[in-house]
């Protein structure tokens, strides 16, 4: 019988993507992904580490496992494995431990495993990672992740994704754009741009991420684009302007702000402030109406008072932007963010986090409300659900519930919008 593996990803979108790559490498070598209630002989757990109680999760999750399937061979990799090598290597059932540069290795050292019983543990300093491991995938959704770029240099007072993921690198457009017509012929109809920090792309090849997307324009068959999260120091008018003329990139921009204060900006030490970041989304929204922005927030950072978390507050309430995605702050050793004070008890960051979602939560109910008894292109993403329904999204990345036909499925389809639940609408398929 052929050997079976399963995976388990924490994180971001970058992390799914390289755990289908390593998937896939798996099923070159002939395994098998292990049926539900089956024992898989292998494990793979692509960690993360943006929070403490990431790390936290990780850790339980990867002794959980090894109750669950004492006889798997498991292997880690991830920003908490490249953080905390002897950690993650020490915890039960771990024969492999990879760093970030040696995620794409892992199915060479499983190998080695099967063959010698000997584990690996093969994690590089942050600062001595150069190489860029390219990772295009679907996993088990419609859209397919392509990953452009790794690493960042903007160091932020609060964040370890430097240490953990090294300097800032990427593809060449070349190979990207080669990964994006391979899509295109596996039937592929959207691409996810992913990376930790896309707008820093092609800092070491000389190209810029505006040329990418001009040339992933080009790729025939592909029908949508969406830029996962881009810096607002880098989101130019020319990429703004080009993504309004595009036919394949979709209105859909996710930014991360961090903080409304412009005090609390400054010892996060981000390289913008509220008067930029507004002027983004005046960009954005004169260019594209319809746009859906995502922000990213942070509450109860160090040195945040209630004065500033008041500021910031009555900034995102005057924010015309469609959902935030608000995380309480996590301390996290070896960053100088644990040098500031006044620190914010974690009842208080989780009080304030709540009263952000609250704010989140209206304004993607007035988002949706602007769109009730109009048709938009809904690409039907899932196939049939337990309860019998379908998903897929808008062009401006509205959810949408549709009464399950699988002929639909990955297919863009006119649908009518009507109101629905608390996170997607309602939709009827044009006929």
């Amino acid at each position: 019988m052929p050997l079976t593996y399963l995976t388990h990803t924490f994180g971001c979108k970058l992390n799914f993507s390289e755990t289908a790559t390593i998937a896939r490498m798996l099923e070159e070598r002939g395994l098998q992904q292990a049926r539900k209630g089956d024992h898989p002989d292998i494990v793979v757990v692509n960690t993360c580490s943006v929070t403490g109680e990431a790390d936290k999760k990780c850790r339980q999750t990867i002794r959980a496992i090894a109750r669950r399937h004492p006889h798997a061979a498991i292997a880690v990799t991830g920003c908490y494995v490249q953080l905390h090598p002897e950690e993650a290597s020490s915890l039960p059932g771990v024969v492999v431990t990879a760093g970030i540069d040696r995620k794409l290795q892992i199915a060479g050292y499983l190998d080695r495993w099967l063959a010698e019983r000997q584990p690996t543990v093969d994690v590089n300093k942050a600062s001595l990672i150069k190489d860029f491991a390219p990772s295009c995938s679907r996993g088990d959704r419609t859209r397919w992740f392509l990953k452009v770029q790794d690493g960042c240099d903007y160091w932020c007072t609060y964040c370890t994704i430097p240490k953990a993921r090294g300097r800032s690198r990427s593809a060449t457009i070349e190979q990207l754009v080669g990964q994006a017509s391979q899509v295109a012929a596996d039937g592929g109809r959207e691409i996810v741009i992913t990376g930790v920090n896309i707008g820093d792309f092609g800092k070491l090849t000389g190209e810029r991420f505006i040329d990418l997307c001009r040339a992933l324009d080009t790729v025939e068959g592909i029908d949508r684009y969406r830029i996962s999260s881009i810096e607002p120091d880098l989101l130019t008018d020319e990429i703004i302007n080009f993504v309004a003329s595009s036919r394949r990139f979709m209105p859909h921009f996710h930014l991360p702000l961090q903080s409304g204060s412009d005090h609390v900006l400054q010892l996060m030490r981000r390289h913008y402030d509220t008067s930029l970041f507004a002027s983004r989304i005046e960009k954005i929204l004169h260019t594209m109406p319809d746009a859906f922005i995502g922000v990213d927030l942070i509450t109860g950072a160090m040195g945040e008072t209630p004065a500033h978390f008041d500021e910031s507050l009555r900034f995102i309430e005057r924010l015309p932007v469609s959902r935030l995605h608000v995380f309480p702050y996590s301390e996290r050793a070896g960053t100088r963010a644990l040098e500031i004070r006044p620190r914010v008890e974690p009842s208080e960051r989780h009080e304030r986090c709540r009263t952000m979602i609250a704010v989140s939560d209206r304004k993607l109910a007035e988002f949706q409300r602007r769109y009730e008894g109009t048709t938009r292109k809904v690409l039907v993403e899932h196939s049939v659900s337990a309860d019998g329904h379908m998903y897929g999204f808008t062009d401006n990345y509205i959810k949408v519930e549709m009464p399950a036909d699988p002929g639909l499925f990955n297919r863009i389809v006119d649908t009518r919008l009507t109101a629905g639940g608390k996170d997607f609408m309602k939709g009827i398929p044009a006929k």
